[in-house]
């Protein structure tokens, strides 16, 4: 069990523009935000850059900040963007294709720092950028280790990392992802990637896109650890991700871990005695859209600092709590919207528990159905600080960059029910669990064996596709759109909607967020 410092957003508080009296902070770490009494300056070869109004870092050879910035006693509204159409695949003439529309760009574009993750990425991690200014690691093998593995392809920074195979991983320790890297599950053949044995940290990993892959930890894997850990670094999204069966916690983020976005995925299954969803307890940022936590005893999640907790789904939490609300002197700031707790077999605490003061929750329409009755007809949670643990609820929502679209938490369930998780073929895992939802509190359990679910079952292989230069491009979708399949430089071309040749393909292997 973890418990992580969260600073206190003092009122009043003032971003010092002087540091002679301090030391000055290292590349990647924090050097500003709203509260943030620690160095404002940053070592040589860094800058210190406001991410936020309520988090700052140190970036390696960033250009200096327009303007010094002060702070407040709460964070103020975040600018909202709007999300960048999918683009197309840029492209060149060739005797073998028809002349194209658009042509392709040389270099870099500025275009490349401004793009989103990917199309449909939203909330505080929109911005990752991954491995779009490295290189392509193509994944050839289910190995634990050594080239061609997965371990292998995250160990080094800046690289788009692509699948050749699908199957189990079966991992004995765990994994360290770097920073600048995007993890594109959605081109694993056959029925995708499964992790299996231990865990994942991306403690450290700026800049990460990870999508459409499962981390099943399990049992033999190293005890007192989560199935994902992020304590530090920042700007990171996780998209369609299935994560179960932590030791510790299944999925969490803390320390000075700021802008993260956890979307449409699935937490499940946290391993008795402990069987806990996460933490998320960080005054850099995270936002948790339309995401499933099921079977796990508590913390579904467990808050601090600042949050967006929106079109969430909590089913069969157990006696520790659905959502903690801080439960520390820390100062929080959180919007919860439009989510749907459901009660199952286990449960036996309220959707809301360990609330104080110092939680700061703008609180609208939360659904909760406690009556298991197999019939999903709960009612909105009442506005007070009775159906919300003694937070100190809020009048105005907090301006965090949210969903382009707000789902009613009954459509968040159907939403969820139907696209969570690594959703594109759903294992035996995800849909046994996407079943005991739909029960309606008839079924679910606390598990302390991931044997209760039958493991990992069975995944299929499949077949890659034909990739004659092996820029992670398919020959036929590179001749379909004008790229020459015969060319490997073309993969990491970036146009001027920012995105890389392998960006469009791999992203165009995922639906829209709505669709």
């Amino acid at each position: 069990m973890k418990f992580s410092t969260i600073q206190v957003l003092a009122a009043g508080a003032v971003l010092s523009t002087g540091a002679a009296a301090q030391s000055c902070a290292g590349a990647w770490a924090q050097c500003g935000g709203a509260g943030w009494t620690g160095p404002t300056c940053c070592v040589a070869g860094s800058t210190c850059v406001k991410n936020n109004e309520w988090y700052s870092q140190c970036l390696e050879g960033a250009a200096p900040p327009a303007a010094a910035t002060t702070t407040q006693a709460a964070p103020p509204p975040a600018a909202v963007t709007t999300q960048a159409p999918p683009p197309v695949a840029v492209t060149t003439s060739s005797s073998k294709a028809p002349a194209p529309a658009t042509t392709l760009i040389q270099a870099p574009s500025p275009a490349a720092a401004q793009a989103s993750a990917f199309p449909g990425a939203e909330g505080l991690g929109r911005n990752a950028i991954g491995g779009r200014t490295g290189t392509v690691y193509k994944v050839t093998n289910l190995n634990d280790s050594g080239a061609g593995s997965l371990r292998d392809a995250v160990s080094q920074p800046n690289r788009i990392v692509v699948f050749t195979v699908g199957g189990v991983i079966k991992i004995e320790t765990r994994i360290v992802v770097n920073k600048n890297i995007y993890i594109a599950g959605q081109t694993a053949p056959g029925d995708g990637i499964t992790v299996y044995g231990n865990g994942f940290s991306w403690s450290n990993a700026h800049n990460a896109i990870t999508r459409y892959i499962r981390i099943r930890m399990g049992r033999g894997g190293d005890s007192g650890k989560d199935a994902i850990t992020i304590a530090d670094g920042d700007n990171m999204i996780f998209d369609h991700v299935s994560v179960s069966w932590g030791r510790d916690e299944t999925f969490s983020i803390s320390g000075t871990a700021a802008n993260i976005t956890v979307q449409d995925t699935i937490i499940a299954q946290g391993l008795e005695t402990h069987s806990c969803g996460g933490l998320m307890e960080t005054d850099g940022g995270i936002s948790l859209f339309r995401n499933l936590y099921i079977d796990n005893k508590t913390r579904n999640p467990k808050v601090k600092g600042v949050n967006d907790f929106q079109n969430n789904v909590v089913y069969n939490w157990g006696g520790g709590g659905g959502y903690i609300a801080g439960d520390s002197s820390a100062a929080s700031y959180a919007n919860i919207i439009n989510n749907y707790f459901i009660s199952g077999p286990s449960t036996s605490a309220t959707a809301f528990t360990r609330g104080n003061a110092n939680f700061r929750g703008f609180v609208s329409n939360n659904f909760y159905d406690s009556d298991r009755d197999g019939t999903l007809d709960g009612s909105a949670l009442c506005v007070s600080t009775t159906c919300y643990s003694n937070m100190a609820i809020q009048t105005s929502q907090f301006n965090y960059p949210g969903p382009e679209k707000l789902l009613s938490p009954a459509a968040a369930v159907e939403h969820v029910a139907a696209k969570v998780g690594a959703s594109l073929k759903r294992d035996a895992v995800d849909t046994a669990l996407v079943a005991q939802l739909r029960s309606w509190g008839k079924n679910g359990a606390l598990i302390d064996n991931e044997s209760a679910m039958g493991g990992v079952g069975t995944i299929a292989g499949g077949t890659a596709p034909a990739d004659a230069d092996g820029d992670g491009i398919p020959d036929a979708w590179e001749r379909a759109n004008g790229l020459d399949p015969n060319n490997a430089a073309d993969g990491m071309k970036i146009s001027a909607s920012g995105y890389t040749n392998l960006e469009v393909y791999v992203n165009s292997l995922a639906p829209g967020t709505y669709a």
